[in-house]
């Protein structure tokens, strides 16, 4: 049975309070998460002081920019590291997404964190994703509002920062040499070793007919890289049918209550709701089995039963030929293999049978 990795996202359900982050992480380990991924960001950094904001984040406050929004929603450094550590204790993996270089090297240098996680609004940021594998950390990338060339332009970058981990003097960096990269064997082994591509619909509620799951199968395909999703719907059956198209990687936004003030609450899963999805996924992923075919251990003991062998269809005397009038194929399996229909047919009988006696010749 393949495990999917789980990851509660927590993102900036906290309000810009570490209490609230704790119980974040509470609640994710309680619905059986694999980690529970927060966010780290300068707002100074990242947008504009004018910048407005998506229709789904206006929510109680229309007249607020995104900048004072996001101002709210920052988390300090010291309260990121003791998150980390509070992880540590709980027994969950921490993950965060950076969104400013500052940020991504207090991850890498001081939290010294594992698997990096980029936004799917970085997806065209090609310095900020040249960073991300220079660190040689492994990647999930997420695609949301993106193309298949802007992907395979990410993942160019990319490969081109798992090739050369340390900057060179005088290095000038092209398109062509990003896709020089990426076209390389190396950097195609490194890739698969590294990283993770999440399919999404970079909107807070997605419409279900933009879910579009396909598109994990199309990029399994062209990329030959691990594929995740990351559910922004508000549809338990999405996460489930990603699970069967083979996502290795599940992403949901959780929330401790819906009602709070924020962003993203009303689009998040509730605690109730994490833990049945997370529940009905582990679920999927025993029904989904592994990639074999073969007689099953509860099939055992019915295979008799339902399977048939060749049985004698009138009486036949010794030395009499078997011919398709005096043999035939009935319940249960316990004698000859059907497949032998045919071998027997001309052949002289060894021993004398009644109707329905299995042919043992």
């Amino acid at each position: 049975m393949i495990k999917t990795y789980i990851i509660a996202e927590a993102g900036v359900n906290h309000n810009g309070k570490i209490k609230h982050a704790k119980k974040l992480i509470d609640i994710a380990v309680d619905a059986g998460a694999d980690a529970v991924k927060f966010q780290l960001f300068n707002s100074d950094m990242i947008v504009t002081k004018l910048a407005g904001k998506a229709r789904y984040q206006l929510n109680r406050n229309k007249d607020e920019t995104q900048y004072s929004m996001l101002k709210k929603l920052e988390l300090k450094k010291s309260e990121l590291m003791e998150l980390s550590n509070y992880c540590i204790n709980k027994k969950i993996d921490f993950l965060c997404s950076a969104f400013d270089s500052d940020s991504l090297k207090f991850l890498i240098k001081n939290i010294k964190i594992k698997t990096l996680k980029i936004a799917s609004g970085e997806i065209t940021n090609a310095p900020f994703l040249l960073e991300h594998a220079r660190s040689g950390k492994n990647i999930i990338l997420s695609t949301g509002a993106s193309n298949l060339r802007e992907v395979t332009d990410a993942l160019s970058v990319i490969s081109y920062g798992l090739l050369n981990k340390k900057k060179f003097k005088n290095e000038k960096l092209t398109i062509k040499k990003f896709r020089d990269a990426y076209n390389s064997k190396k950097a195609k082994k490194l890739l698969q070793k590294k990283v993770t591509i999440l399919h999404c619909t970079s909107h807070y509620p997605a419409p279900i007919d933009e879910v579009n799951l396909l598109a994990i199968k199309l990029m399994k395909h062209k990329f030959g890289l691990k594929l995740g999703y990351s559910d922004h719907t508000n549809n338990k059956l999405t996460l489930l049918s990603a699970v069967c198209l083979g996502a290795s990687v599940l992403e949901k936004h959780f929330t401790i209550n819906k009602n709070m003030s924020g962003p993203d609450h009303k689009s998040s899963a509730n605690p109730k709701e994490l833990c049945e999805m997370i529940r009905q996924i582990r679920i999927i992923e025993k029904i989904m089995g592994k990639k074999e075919k073969k007689l099953q251990k509860s099939e055992t003991e019915n295979l008799k039963i339902i399977r048939k062998s060749i049985v004698a269809k009138d009486v036949i005397t010794t030395g009499k030929q078997f011919n398709k009038n005096n043999i035939q194929i009935k319940r249960p399996g316990n004698g000859i293999n059907p497949f032998l229909f045919w071998k027997l047919i001309g052949k002289k009988s060894k021993k004398s049978y009644k109707i329905d006696d299995f042919i043992i010749d």
